[in-house]
């Protein structure tokens, strides 16, 4: 009987490390290449046990050949690429991406991902940097203070979109934003950012999967940012808008959506600091995007739609945890974070009123009458539940606090384009509205200041006199004047209260003269 053909032996780990602890380079390198076959990268133990074998005197000398320049030796780049593959598979060890060797190869790394090189080696550099970053704080200072950002930046329009590549970018510069502050930022910076904000915007309009959240985390924390409205003059500087676009698009995607609310939250931050940036303008445009119909409208009505239901949750909450719920640090704590995010839905609201404010002033303004109507009685719903969060503050005798004062100001600027709306509220309201101070005030005045417009109205008849009078509001506005005065105009905003209080006085002083006769 003949014998069975026996069958080839795979080859396993010991055949590798007895290659990588051999005398000849050739032996170790063809234990690298058995490693890169069949060592996967979640078995840390054999990681381990390999990496103790090559040691990092080898690995250094490989690096360096695939890196250097010259003539003299062949297949270099096959080096480089084995070198920076086995690399990156190292740092799945967090002790290993921890190590002080492995953070002092970050400027080497940079430095060979400068000089171009293939999309297959660029994706295990990036998954080196990553890997450290995140074992270490001294890989991720290290990764900032040699020139991160101003290497990634630039390839991040030439990565392909959904690349595992450009995820692990994108993971790399949320790690990195978190670490900028304004004493670190520089022009170059500026401008590194607002390349990255440019390509990453792409990523949030044309990907559908959970990359485009990343993509949004990443957008929202670079606006969320102290430095942020440092990046406005690049943003608008940059030669090419589509960027723009591809934000509408992304907005408009994640707001229409059923998403958790505090993505929709992301996006709305991301569509306030847009309108900052370009304008109330942005609002209204259509997407260069293959296959995607979007009105001009949508985004417009999505984002105040959006904003709507973000006050009205935001305020409920806001009034459970100050009036009803225990009070602890946790509650103390939520209370903060949500009068952080209250001005930012304020602020859109705001500049939507300027924006409808203008209609048929500016080109590109609603020219649909049941998309106008639509937007007013949004607008009308949103301001009322600010009141009945304003009328819940009076009962409960609150008169100071951030979101109060911001409240108040939305009001006032909705009143400043039609004084006569919500007539109720204002005669229930006025009083205590007059009586809201900031935080830092030790007496009302921004309060008086946010509701001049509407006030100078309608105190040019006698009812709006004696409302005012009523509520102890020309009392307020006096008191108001002579602080801008005594401020001496800081601002044109400023000049332009001083000229309101000034009217406002003017129509009660006309009126009491015209009752004399």
């Amino acid at each position: 009987m003949a014998a069975a053909p026996q069958e080839e032996r795979s080859p396993s780990l010991d055949d590798c490390l007895k290659l990588l602890k051999g005398e000849r380079d050739e032996q170790r390198l063809a234990g690298l290449l058995l490693v890169t076959k069949f060592c996967k990268n979640d078995d840390i133990v054999s990681l381990n046990k390999v990496y103790e074998a090559v040691g990092t005197h080898f690995l250094d000398r490989l690096f360096r050949t695939g890196s250097g320049s010259g003539d003299g030796v062949d297949n270099r780049d096959v080096y480089l690429q084995i070198s920076i593959t086995v690399l990156a598979a190292f740092c799945r060890v967090p002790e290993i991406a921890s190590s002080e060797e492995m953070v002092s190869r970050i400027p080497l790394i940079l430095e060979v991902m400068s000089k171009g090189i293939t999309t297959n080696m660029l994706e295990d550099c990036y998954e080196l940097l990553y890997l450290v970053s995140t074992a270490c704080e001294a890989g991720l200072m290290t990764l900032i203070n040699s020139g991160g950002l101003r290497v990634i930046a630039p390839q991040m329009s030439e990565l392909p979109d959904g690349s595992h590549a450009m995820e692990v970018a994108i993971k790399i510069l949320q790690l990195l934003v978190s670490k900028l502050d304004c004493g670190s930022m520089t022009i170059e910076r500026f401008l590194e950012l607002s390349l990255v904000i440019a390509a990453v915007a792409r990523q949030f309009a044309v990907l559908h999967n959970a990359l485009k959240f990343e993509a949004l985390h990443l957008l929202s924390a670079v606006f969320s940012s102290e430095y942020s409205e440092l990046l406005h003059e690049p943003l608008r500087s940059m030669p090419d808008n589509n960027w723009a676009d591809y934000m509408r698009t992304g907005v408009v995607a994640i707001l229409q959506n059923r998403v958790a609310p505090s993505e929709k939250l992301h996006a709305l931050i991301l569509a306030e600091n847009m309108m900052s940036i370009l304008g109330e303008k942005w609002l209204l445009g259509g997407v260069k995007l293959p296959n995607v119909d979007i009105p001009a409208d949508r985004c417009l009505l999505l984002v105040l739609e959006s904003s709507h239901v973000e006050i009205s949750v935001l305020l409920n909450d806001l009034a459970y945890k100050k009036y009803e719920a225990p009070k602890d640090n946790s509650t103390a704590e939520d209370i903060l974070l949500k009068q952080r995010y209250l001005p930012i839905v304020f602020s859109l609201v705001e500049k939507i009123i300027k924006y409808i404010s203008s209609a048929g002033e500016n080109e590109g303004t609603l020219s649909d009458e049941a998309v106008f109507q639509k937007v007013i009685k949004i607008l009308n719903e949103t301001v009322g539940a600010v009141f009945e969060y304003l009328r819940d503050a009076k009962e409960h005798g609150i008169k100071k606090g951030t979101d109060l004062l911001a409240s108040v100001r939305v009001i006032g600027s909705y009143l400043a384009e039609t004084p006569v709306a919500c007539k109720e509220q204002v005669q229930d309201l006025l009083d205590y509205m007059l009586s809201v101070k900031g935080e830092d005030e030790s007496s009302p005045f921004l309060s008086t200041c946010f509701l001049l417009p509407m006030l100078c109205q309608i105190t040019m008849n006698a009812e709006g006199c004696k409302l005012l009078a009523y509520s102890r509001g020309d009392v307020a506005v006096v008191e108001c004047l002579i602080k801008l005065i005594e401020r001496c105009g800081e601002s044109v905003d400023e000049d332009r209260s001083i000229f309101l209080a000034c009217d406002t006085i003017m129509n009660i002083l006309l009126k009491v003269l015209s009752s004399l006769r």
